[in-house]
Parts: C-alpha cells; structure tokens; sequence
C-alpha cells in the first residue's frame, strides 16, 4: 500500500548548538504538526518500490543539509544533501522576526504582535517556497510539510 509520508523525524542533537525554551517549543509544535500531517515522497526511493511511510534524519555536515531517508522499519534508502548558502539570509531572516516576535509577545500590544507575525509568517512562507524549489524533482511534498521542515533547519542553524 502506498503511503507516502514522514512518519519519524529526528535532528541530529550535536548540530543543535544551542536551545531555548520558545526555539524548544517551535521544534516540539515543528515535529508534531509534521508527524501529524504531511506529504513526502522521495522519488528515487518510490520509484524503487519503498512507498512510505518513511523516517528522516536531519543534520547540517560540511555546511549542507543532509535528509537521512529511511524505511518504516528504519532501513536505510537514500541521503539528499542540499547545499545551505541559498537559505542563509532566509535562516537569519527568520530568527531576527522571530526574536522580535517573542519580544513582542511579552510586552507589545495586540496590534503590534499581529504585524511581527504576518511578517514572520511572510519569511516563514519565502523559505518553504524555496525549500520546495530545491526539492523539485528530488522529493514531492507540499507547502505545509515544507514551512515545517525549514522550522527544522532553522532549529539545526541556532547558534546561541
């Protein structure tokens, strides 16, 4: 039976330098919302008969990310390494509304938290168009699945 979809996913914890509670909570809600509802078929491996559902690995080596794919059963199937450099000023784009916007939630008014929020969630959108660009013709996924991945990779780029 067909199903492609992720149904693990884990970061490798020694590319994670650093954690806070908020970045804690946006990679709990991240995995869970991914976990809950996605679409994800690589398609070297459907085409080689591995029709999901399937666990990822995520983890930044040599300044690239690296998607671990494996089975259900966690057999490995293939590695898609994308390089980084597009996605830099998107990962600092991020962080920098994102910092504002946990700022904000703290002492700003509702007006105000509405605005750092529609632009977080404009950066949020850009980066998951250009995820699902560097994607294209690697794995077939949707919007939702890649806005959430790219929380991922974020996740991998803090820094402290």
């Amino acid at each position: 039976m067909t199903d492609p979809r992720i149904m693990d996913i884990s970061l490798d914890d020694a590319t994670i330098l650093w954690r806070n509670p908020d970045i804690e909570q946006e990679r709990r809600i991240a995995i869970f919302d991914l976990i809950e509802e996605n679409t994800f078929k690589p398609l070297r491996s459907f085409e080689a008969g591995n029709e999901g559902p399937y666990k990822l690995r995520l983890s930044v080596v040599d300044g690239r990310l690296s998607i671990e794919i494996a089975d259900e059963h966690g057999a490995p199937l293939e590695v898609l390494v994308l390089g980084l450099a597009r996605f830099r000023r998107p990962i600092r784009e991020y962080f920098a509304i994102c910092d504002s916007y946990y700022q904000a939630i703290r002492k700003a008014s509702p007006q105000e938290i509405e605005t750092i929020d529609m632009a977080r969630r404009g950066v949020h959108n850009n980066a998951a168009e250009l995820l699902l660009e560097r994607l294209e013709g690697k794995v077939d996924t949707d919007f939702a699945t890649a806005r959430r991945l790219f929380t991922l990779i974020c996740v991998l780029h803090i820094r402290g």
